[in-house]
């Protein structure tokens, strides 16, 4: 089959329930895996394997071509999550940074790294099967055909979980976050697979933070902010940075430059005091430097969850909190997700 656009996922604020009057399920509720989205094509011997924007992914993830090529019986095309377990049994979790680790261009560490960190697929559907299309059967009927495929081959390719139980779902949202996912997704049962269409639903947790405004980003425009860097104080008194808010509109960026103008520090000669944010893989060759601001600032942010120190994606401005004093903002107020054995959410 040619390269297949994934489908993907609409947000919503909570678990669909089922619709119509029959009693029958409409959704198959899966836990939301943070990972890799990737397509993978095996012709019976030769593996590929494609991101969300098709981009290659092949080579950086030897262990698990190697491992389809073993463990695969027939010809298959395969839409699913490349993750990262870390932890001893018993206590694992996903690995958000070992996994963006695996990215990287030396061939050598790429084998290293396979050998140390392997990766695991996880299977949440089938396109395809010795050389015909399932695009156009509905997802129902394709789960049923990848569970027949998937379930006896065993580690590092997994099945994920279904449920057509709403309650069960909304268990998962709560309690699969310990683990390191990142929410719950429904899929429409009678519906076929739709390449680049928003068809699914996701389910994520969002939380709200009080952050301290540490810096911003001019936009890559030239006008206005781009991006708030934020920070939070940790148990020793030191205020760390945690990651950023971005996503203003054109008039909203002009707006923070005003509101953050008598923050903005100079040195002895008058000139602004810029600093860098800490450079990796993804950040070469863009512009890192940012404009240095007295910390003391407030803004209530919206997130999803941590990654270690930092928050795991880019967060949402709320409001600012003139009601805070910025050396109350520290770590304990974040929720912190009940520890949950990732190996009781693989199949």
């Amino acid at each position: 089959m040619p390269t297949i656009a994934p489908m993907l996922a609409k947000a919503v604020s909570e678990v669909p329930a089922h619709e119509g009057s029959s009693g029958d399920p409409t959704w198959g509720y899966e836990p939301k895996w943070d990972g890799f989205r990737a397509i993978v094509h095996f012709d019976g011997s030769t593996v590929e394997i494609e991101s969300r924007g098709s981009k290659p992914l092949t080579r950086y993830f030897p262990e698990l071509v190697d491992a389809f090529a073993r463990l695969l019986p027939a010809p298959c095309v395969l839409d699913g999550e490349i993750v990262l377990r870390s932890g001893e049994p018993g206590n694992e979790r996903l690995d958000w940074e070992a996994l963006s680790a695996r990215i990287h261009p030396a061939e050598s560490r790429v084998k290293r790294l396979a050998e140390e960190t392997p990766a695991s697929f996880v299977a949440f559907d089938l396109l395809g099967l010795e050389g015909d299309s399932l695009l156009e059967t509905p997802f129902g009927e394709r789960r049923e055909a990848l569970e027949t495929l998937v379930t006896p081959l065993g580690d590092p390719v997994h099945l994920t979980r279904l449920t057509t139980d709403t309650a069960l779902a909304c268990e998962w949202l709560t309690e699969f976050e310990g683990a390191g996912l990142d929410g719950v997704v429904a899929k429409p049962l009678a519906a076929p697979y739709a390449p680049g269409k928003r068809v699914m639903l996701k389910v994520k947790h969002h939380r709200t933070a009080d952050v301290v405004v540490l810096g911003y980003r001019v936009h890559k425009s030239g006008a206005g902010v781009g991006s708030l860097l934020l920070g939070l104080y940790d148990d020793e008194g030191e205020l760390r940075n945690v990651g950023g808010a971005s996503a203003f509109s054109d008039a909203r960026r002009l707006e923070l430059v005003d509101e953050l103008a008598r923050l903005v520090q100079h040195n002895d000669a008058g000139d602004v005091v810029t600093g860098e944010t800490e450079r990796s893989r993804f950040s070469s060759g863009k512009d890192v430097s940012f404009v240095r601001l007295d910390p003391t600032r407030v803004v209530e942010v919206r997130y999803d969850q941590m990654e270690g120190m930092r928050f795991r994606h880019t967060v949402q401005f709320d409001r600012w909190r003139p009601d805070r004093d910025a050396r109350s903002c520290t770590f304990e107020q974040l929720e912190i997700p009940v520890a949950y054995d990732l190996g009781k959410v693989l199949v």
